[in-house]
């Protein structure tokens, strides 16, 4: 029971996502989460709610709790749809409802049919890990009149106290996001919906976009359709309002026939049972120079998709979990645009859908642990087809996309060498001749990445040594000038610890140093030490939130002088940027929070005009904005993080606690150790 409950659940959105789809397999419209007193974790709680049919004193004791019951799929065989809805269930293995158990400890379950008695369910998890055997532990299954489900209503109410997880900012709007994807943008069923309420509401979900106001922003569209060894695609390109220099372009549907090896009709001579799929796709041009053109909330966007872009599975309209997830790119998107970036598609400028018919993909089998489908043949004939009608539609993009870039870009930061291979190579194509020259371009372009890269290795040094610089000499020029207007001794004393000092904190980033125990605190202190000269120059108030009680601090096993450099880069960033902006309070913030959802994190953050990039492209090397810069400062970064087993992001400002005004740049090294 333990396995089923907790073990074999991934974790609290994926047990949430499985409650919410069983109220779909009730005939349910409706199925509202509402988190209460979920700031205070003794007393937070979860109530799932659904308006279906649901459950007699039969079905309770001999399918509710009866674990790995066939009771779904023997309604699926039997094609036995539902009354109301005439939905086909989307539950198989039995094990769904007890996701409960990832979620908390105490169960309350009420359930009523149409004119039958409420029967109430109470369990205490806390039994099963005392108890041997099962028949050891008491469930109590009553039945009384009415009182929840009051008159004619029907449904099922599952209350859950004692939460295992303690519940943060991030992970709250991470489920938001979760719970409102469920159904289909394009063709969820529109009889079924979900909504996740906050009683009391902290603000937590304030600023949250709607996918609705987001699809309004998509420059290209394309629908497809799959049909055994054809696809079959319409496109249109629909330019912003104030894109006056570019027309719009609708292509006519294309038929063409798969690739061999892609078929959806049979693999190996042996019929396939997966039937029609469709595809929905709505592509963005994240690009600042499109987004001044008419999007007002282009950091909005910018974050929307970043939580929410990539390409979800849905079958009759109700999603099939994680396809689309951060961190599941089942269709390799990001993997294929790796050589050609400005060709390839990739999850954070897209939304899209791909429907299936549940009565027609038997052959598509959702794994046990409700984490995607199964790998088999069916699966993979599937992921290449729709990774082809991907593909079409890249194509009829990237002629829209070139006329954009024609008609309004002024010039792009571009990376030495690999963009030239990449003409090179186009040229090469062009005139048929892969066969004599292609074999020169790979070596050269693979050597160069190789030589690339062990020196970006090295390059995180000299980005360091310019700090250090900076901060000794303004150090010394304090000296000279207090020196020279023969301020007072004691001054002059002052500056000359303080000089040693701040040479001493530096040679932290030049002693060697393996992995050792540090406190996000101490590295915190010294990366504003080894930055306080140039802070002062430039008259900037730094804050360090680790003494507020909001902020805890926690131990990191780290290259210590590593995590200090990449702050010290993130700082000098905020600096030049703040600069930039020319504005009179300028600040800069370093904490800590626990509020995202992949592990505890030191934070670094301004009041400054924020990033216009998406973060795909601000790690990668050679990428800036700065007319003097490297482009090698955050994605050297990134890198150290990766080495660490953690990872850099760039969160939503209300994703974390931040002191009010800090609503500029954000950036998270997250240390890992979340789900």
């Amino acid at each position: 029971m333990l396995l089923l409950g907790d073990q074999l659940i991934r974790d609290a959105g994926v047990a949430i996502f499985e409650l919410v789809k069983n109220g779909y397999d009730a005939d349910a419209s409706n199925v509202t989460v509402t988190m209460r007193n979920i700031e205070d974790p003794q007393e937070a709680s979860l109530v799932i709610v659904d308006d279906g049919i649901g459950m007699d004193w039969e079905t309770v004791t001999e399918v509710w709790m009866e674990p790995g019951t066939d009771y779904r799929t023997r309604q699926f065989k039997d094609r036995k749809r539902t009354t109301k809805y005439k939905r086909l269930p989307l539950g198989e293995k039995g094990v769904g409802r007890f996701a409960v158990h990832k979620l908390g400890r105490d169960i309350t379950l009420i359930s009523r049919q149409y004119r039958k008695p409420e029967v109430v369910v109470q369990i205490d998890w806390v039994q099963f890990e005392k108890a041997r055997y099962i028949g050891d532990v008491k469930v109590d299954v009553t039945e009384r009149p009415a009182r929840v489900f009051a008159g004619d209503q029907t449904g099922t109410r599952i209350e859950i106290g004692r939460l295992k997880d303690k519940w943060t900012r991030g992970m709250v709007r991470e489920l938001y996001r979760e719970v409102k994807s469920i159904c289909s943008p394009f063709a969820g069923p529109e009889n079924f919906q979900s909504e996740l309420v906050l009683d009391p509401d902290p603000g937590w979900l304030k600023g949250l976009l709607k996918v609705d106001d987001v699809l309004e922003l998509a420059l290209f569209r394309a629908t497809c359709e799959i049909d055994g060894k054809k696809l079959t695609y319409d496109y249109k390109f629909s330019p912003l309002p104030a894109m006056d220099r570019v027309k719009g372009r609708k292509s006519k549907p294309r038929p063409m026939s798969l690739p061999q090896g892609s078929s959806l009709a049979e693999w190996e001579g042996q019929p396939l049972r997966i039937g029609k799929v469709k595809l929905d796709l709505q592509i963005f041009d994240l690009d600042p120079q499109v987004l001044a053109l008419g999007v007002s909330d282009k950091k909005g966007l910018r974050d929307f998709l970043e939580h929410n872009g990539g390409i979800r599975v849905y079958r009759d309209g109700v999603r099939v979990y994680d396809y689309g997830e951060p961190g599941n790119d089942w269709l390799n998107l990001s993997g294929t645009r790796v050589n050609v970036p400005a060709k390839r598609i990739s999850n954070n400028i897209v939304i899209g859908a791909v429907s299936l018919s549940h009565d027609q993909s038997e052959d598509l089998v959702e794994k046990t642990n409700r984490e995607g489908f199964v790998e088999n043949a069916a699966y993979r004939q599937f992921c290449k087809a729709v990774l082809f009608a991907v593909r079409q539609v890249e194509a009829e993009r990237n002629q829209d996309k070139d006329r954009i870039r024609r008609a309004y870009a002024k010039g792009t930061q571009k990376e030495p060498v690999l963009e030239d291979l990449l003409r090179l190579r186009e040229e090469v194509e062009r005139l048929n001749l892969q066969k004599e020259l292609g074999g020169y371009i790979d070596s050269v372009e693979s050597q160069f990445r190789e030589v690339r890269d062990r020196l970006l290795t090295a390059a995180g040094a000299g980005l360091t040594l310019a700090t250090v610089i900076h901060e000794v000499e303004k150090g010394i020029g304090a000296m000279v000038s207090a020196l020279h207007r023969q301020a007072p001794l004691d001054q002059i004393r002052q500056l000359g610890e303080h000089l040693a000092e701040l040479t001493e904190g530096l040679t932290y980033l030049t002693r060697k140093s393996g992995l050792t125990k540090e406190k996000a605190s101490t590295l915190i202190r010294h990366a504003l030490f080894n930055t306080d000269y140039r802070l002062r120059y430039h008259k900037i108030k730094a804050s360090n939130g680790i003494d507020g009680e909001d902020n805890p601090d926690f131990n990191i096993r780290c290259t210590r002088r590593l995590i200090i450099a990449s702050l010290m880069n993130l700082i000098d960033n905020s600096i030049y940027w703040l600069e930039t902006e020319g504005r009179r309070d300028k600040r800069i913030y370093l904490g800590t929070t626990t509020s995202l959802s992949h592990g505890p994190a030191i934070v670094v953050a301004d009041n400054g005009p924020g990033f216009v990039d998406p973060p795909e492209y601000l790690v990668q090397p050679f990428f800036t904005r700065r007319p003097d810069g490297m482009g090698l400062g955050l994605h050297l970064a990134s890198e150290v993080m990766k080495a660490h087993g953690g990872r850099l992001e760039f969160p939503d400002p209300g994703d974390c606690e931040l002191p009010d005004g800090i609503d500029g740049a954000v950036v998270a090294l997250v240390f890992g150790g979340g789900k």
